[in-house]
């Protein structure tokens, strides 16, 4: 059975994509310090073993397969490229509790690591701590490669670009070039039909912003229509994941569950989460679209996963 460990770990992207792989997994643990991501997770995989809120400073465990996702926010532009400079103390240098994770685990180290974050940790402000990341990597033993991977090419309607780094073990380096890829779904599958007046853009900041052609980060609303924007954390903002066109001069905001949809997740998880975050009446659910926003698109987990499963001479069942 492969074991796991899913390293601020969110709602549960890469479980989500074991699940739909039809992987039998053992968890060996979760960990993730906000609670309400915890609430979810915990409603969605209401079969395993419940969390509780948790850091990840000073632990010490051994999975076969270790998926961190350190918070992207000091990484990226909008939150103003403050860096990831060990000791720092922004929530992205968390990505090097990772590497002392490691560390302390001795002789035994997971066979696979991967790490995603936001391609502007490749930008010449930020390349540094990368490359850093990456010779510590080289010194514990592994060799690590990366991409960037984009969702629209692992069958979501979603404009979302990525940096996957895989670091092995065993000396192989993890071949991109090789991963099972699927053509974009049309994005009317995944909306819903809903004039609902709680989506519908009214402030003038943002109603002045869509469809402009041009403008800096920030400066311009995407008009949706065969594929959105990178999935953000709140929509009733700029930039934001675009907005639908309702064709009698209104707009209106993708709902949470598209956004939860557009991340590659299904119904029932989506309601699974609204029964522990169900929000206020009349009013955007912050909680569910700050969650869809964090997520990594399972899709292109089911990939990598299928790839690395399969190099490890493991059989993957047909699911339906």
């Amino acid at each position: 059975m492969i074991q796991t460990l899913e390293l601020f770990g969110g709602i549960g992207a890469p479980r989500k994509a074991f699940v739909n792989l039809g992987i039998d997994i053992k968890a060996i643990d979760y960990v993730e310090i906000d609670e309400k991501a915890v609430r979810s997770y915990n409603a969605m995989f209401k079969k395993y073993i419940e969390y509780s809120t948790q850091t990840v400073v000073g632990y010490n465990l051994k999975p076969d397969i270790l998926i961190h996702g350190s918070p992207c926010q000091d990484f990226s532009i909008a939150g103003h490229q403050k860096g990831a400079n060990e000791g720092s103390g922004t929530r992205s240098s968390l990505m090097w509790e990772t590497l002392n994770i490691i560390k302390q685990m001795g002789l035994w180290k997971p066979r696979v690591v991967i790490w995603e974050n936001v391609k502007n940790v490749l930008s010449k402000h930020m390349v540094h701590n990368f490359n850093k990341y990456l010779e510590e990597m080289e010194k514990m033993g592994y060799t690590s490669s990366y991409k960037i991977l984009n969702a629209m090419d692992f069958g979501l309607p979603q404009q979302r670009e990525r940096v996957f780094t895989i670091s092995c073990l065993d000396g192989s380096l993890f071949n991109f070039e090789t991963l099972e890829r699927k053509h974009m779904r049309n994005i009317k599958e995944f909306l819903e039909d809903t004039e609902e007046e709680k989506y519908i853009v009214t402030q003038p900041s943002m109603l002045k912003k869509i469809g402009l052609k041009d403008g800096s980060f920030g400066g311009r609303v995407e008009i949706i229509k065969d594929h959105c924007t990178t999935i953000t954390t709140k929509q009733m903002r700029c930039p934001n994941s675009g907005v639908i066109d309702l064709k009698d001069g209104r707009y209106r905001y993708l709902t949470e569950r598209e956004c939860w949809r557009l991340q590659g997740y299904s119904d029932m998880d989506f309601f699974n989460a609204l029964k522990v975050h169900p929000g206020k009446e009349g009013k955007l659910n912050g909680t569910l679209y700050k969650q869809a926003g964090n997520s990594i698109p399972i899709p292109i987990l089911e990939s990598i996963f299928r790839q690395i499963l399969q190099t490890w001479n493991i059989d993957i069942p047909k699911v339906s």
